[in-house]
Formats: C-alpha cells, structure tokens, sequence
C-alpha cells in the first residue's frame, strides 16, 4: 500500500467518525453555510491579479514538519496583501497538521476564494467545506474512480461550489475529466512515488480542454517558472511548500510575487 493508498484508506475512516461527530444537520446550520461563495476560476482569470493560489500547510508526508510556527490569521491576511488570487488551506490533521478551525479563521481574514485543500472521498465533506466557508473543494484524480470524481464534482456545484480536479497524468485527465470542473490543476508531485518534475506540466497543458482554468501545481520556486508557464498556456500557479518553509511565508510570497510581476511586465 503505497502513501496515498494509506491515506484515502485512513480518510473513509475519519469521514464515518466526523458523520457522527457532526451531523449534516449541524453542518447546515452553520453562519457560513448560507454565504454566496466566491469565483476561484474568476479570481484567477483577473488579468489586475497574480494568478498564484498561495497554500497554509504545516507538514505533509514527504516533508515532513515544514513549519510549526507561524500562524494562520498572520500567514493567510498576508498572503492576500502579497497579492495573491486565492488561498489553499490544509485541513487534513493526521498527514498534514491541518484543521478544519484553520479555514474558519483563514475565512475571517481574507476576501479572496478559499479552496479546502484535503482528500475527499465523500459528499459530507463537501457539505463541510460549505459550512466552513470554502468557495472550492480539491478532487484527486489518482485517489478516486472516475465516476466518483463527476458525482463529488455535480455535488460541489450543486453547492455552489466550485470544482479543482487534480491530475498527474494523461490518463487520470482522460478518464476523469467530466462537465462539473472549474478549474485542472497539473500536480508535478506523483503522489505515490512523491518525486516532483516540472515537466508533468508542460506535458499536460495542451491535452487540457479550455473550457476549464489550467493551473500548475507543486514544485515551484522561480519566479521565471512562472513566466514560461504562462506562455505554455497556464491561467495559474497553486504554490505553498516553497512560502511555508520560510521563517516569514507571507513576507517571502510578497517577494516572490513581486519579482513575477517584475518578469511579466519586462
């Protein structure tokens, strides 16, 4: 069994524990349930915004502890101010020292689209992203059955909720690939081997059909990566471990933006 097989695994188990925890009925009774969520695909196709979906995340499997010191409200309020498009929160707690509190108070500090970054494999957790104030859920094309992926995805839109379908590969893309998706994002990260190669995207990028914003994800740390990228015909970029790592994320997201926009106007 390899680390995300471990993980779905470990995940069926906790959603049948936080059913009981909190029932559905709970969920919709929560202040957040009834708010209009926010557009990430808009917010990324603003031309006036970077593009960059900037990540709050503590550990992951293959990391391990990346940072244990910085806060939420601090990291999340400066990563709008740095000027980024969206924000991605880790809610997973047992590989990723994530909470679902993490979101809720990620939701109190910023106005910009908030994507719940987790393993959902079930339609309760998408009923918690709403109640949590998510605007888009995560489906991982490697970590679900092709129809389970456009059954989750016409929930979440139901919901109204927006949609980013996770891909490593040209055949995840094509199998999984269905009408309720907003966003694909290109993860350069194979989740079962954990090796990162920027080139998964590029490959990518053209077998993406339009109607869907394309972004790239994981393994970033140049701004120039970025510039490239956009010409490869990316609308944006999904970015956390290359921040997080540092003593002051939103201050090295500042930079980082900084020096992309520096490029693009060049």
């Amino acid at each position: 069994m390899n680390t995300l097989e471990k993980i779905i695994a470990d995940k069926y188990q906790e959603v049948q524990v936080r059913k009981q925890q909190c029932p559905v009925s709970l969920l919709e009774k929560s202040i957040a349930f009834t708010r209009s969520p926010l557009s990430l695909k808009s917010f990324l196709l603003d031309v006036s915004k970077s593009g960059i979906i900037t990540e709050f995340k503590r550990k992951s499997p293959s990391k391990g502890l990346i940072n244990g010191i910085s806060s939420v409200e601090k990291v999340s309020k400066g990563y709008e101010l740095a000027g980024a498009s969206a924000l991605s929160v880790l809610t997973d707690q047992k590989y990723f020292g994530g909470a679902t509190a993490d979101l809720e108070i990620a939701r109190m500090q910023v106005t910009i689209p908030i994507l719940r970054k987790d393993f959902v494999v079930d339609e309760y957790q998408i009923l918690e992203a709403k109640a949590m104030g998510a605007d888009c859920v995560l489906l991982i094309a490697a970590a679900l059955p092709p129809e389970k992926v456009k059954s989750l995805a016409a929930f979440a839109q139901s919901l109204e909720l927006e949609v980013l379908m996770e891909v490593h590969n040209l055949v995840e893309l094509e199998q999984s690939f269905c009408d309720f998706l907003d966003v694909v994002g290109v993860n350069n990260r194979n989740l079962k081997t954990f090796e990162v190669s920027l080139d998964t995207s590029l490959e990518l990028v053209d077998r993406i059909p339009n109607q869907v914003v394309k972004i790239s994800e994981s393994g970033i740390s140049d701004p120039a990566t970025l510039v490239s990228f956009r010409k490869a015909g990316f609308d944006g970029f999904l970015i956390g471990e290359n921040f997080m790592k540092t003593a002051s994320p939103e201050q090295a997201a500042m930079d980082f933006i900084q020096e992309y926009s520096r490029l693009m106007s060049k």
